[in-house]
């Protein structure tokens, strides 16, 4: 039943897996600034492919959702509006490329999945103004996505959206509020919203999970961290005010009360929607549902920045942080 993921394990894991050097990143061609660094390099790991081993897309091409056959209703996407526009990106697809860089109304958007991780963030991709362009350094950190700028070769983490190393160092990217919920619902709401498509169909086996049986397993995936007390590693959890003052929810919490407020913040839980690291075929994966955040504007309920991922990446990144179980 694991084979698959197993055997991608075993594809990852390389000499080079310990190997945190800037000497040696350098002459692997990185023109990052290593002067300047927020963390230690040993926090950093390989994950086995190398840069943009894991291709970045960047010019999708998308399809209205009613024109849309080869989904399974209750297959998940990232749904997103922004700009007056709202676009829905498989995570049959964003599994096997982890960006996508995007444009709305011509400013720049970065939609990104840490499939060990579990995490769906997007960004507003201008730095001081400028737009920038992402792609997979083949590194991970606290198995999570380590991102890098390609007009400066700064990484980025993926779960917080801050420069880790390199001229941007300390900056931090603003987080777009985006959510994970079915496709059916997406089409249904969206009948003429765009919905990511491969470029090249047989590129990667689409619809299919690498990760077979990743979310139900005891431990993560190439992490060296301390885990979390009186909670499973792999739990689900929803965090809120990721970038002020972050707080957790069990996914089983919001799901057992159908909704909560957290800090002027409701959540609410959805049945039907397939875990995308559950079984081989994403259309198969157990129903975990999906969470919607909104907090009240002038008397509208607006979506807010959330992130559903694991306990122990949220322990790996707010040790002191609190999970509402």
């Amino acid at each position: 039943m694991r084979r698959y993921i197993f055997s991608l394990m075993l594809m990852l894991i390389s000499p080079s897996l310990a190997l945190a050097d800037p000497v040696l990143w350098q002459r692997q061609g990185w023109n990052t600034d290593f002067s300047k660094s927020l963390i230690e390099f040993e926090e950093i790991l390989s994950g086995g492919p190398p840069r943009d081993g894991i291709p970045s897309i960047d010019k999708p091409a998308f399809k209205p959702a009613k024109d849309i056959t080869d989904i399974a209703p209750t297959e998940p996407v990232i749904r997103l509006a922004y700009q007056g526009i709202v676009r829905a990106y498989p995570l049959g697809i964003m599994i096997w490329h982890e960006i996508v860089n995007d444009s709305f109304d011509s400013l720049p958007v970065v939609v990104t999945y840490c499939p060990l991780c579990n995490s769906a963030i997007a960004f507003d991709g201008r730095i001081d103004g400028k737009a920038h362009q992402f792609g997979t350094t083949g590194k991970l950190r606290n198995s999570d996505l380590v991102m890098y700028d390609r007009q400066t070769d700064s990484w980025w983490q993926q779960f917080t959206g801050r420069s880790i190393i390199g001229i941007y160092a300390g900056t931090r990217l603003n987080m777009i509020p985006v959510r994970i919920q079915s496709f059916a619902e997406f089409q249904s709401e969206n009948p003429d919203g765009d919905v990511l498509v491969p470029n090249n169909p047989g590129f990667r086996a689409y619809g299919n999970n690498p990760y077979v049986s990743y979310d139900t397993s005891k431990s993560p995936f190439l992490y060296r961290g301390t885990l979390p007390d009186n909670i499973e590693p792999m739990a689900r959890v929803v965090v809120i005010n990721a970038q002020t003052s972050p707080k957790a929810v069990t996914l089983e919490k919001i799901r057992n009360d159908g909704e909560i407020l957290i800090d002027g913040v409701t959540v609410r839980w959805k049945a039907g929607v397939n875990s995308a690291l559950d079984k081989q075929e994403i259309s198969e994966g157990r129903d975990v549902g999906g969470v919607q955040t909104t907090t009240n504007v002038s008397g509208e309920q607006v979506d807010v920045v959330h992130d559903q991922t694991f306990a122990f990446v949220f322990h790996a990144f707010h040790p002191d942080g609190e999970i509402i179980q």
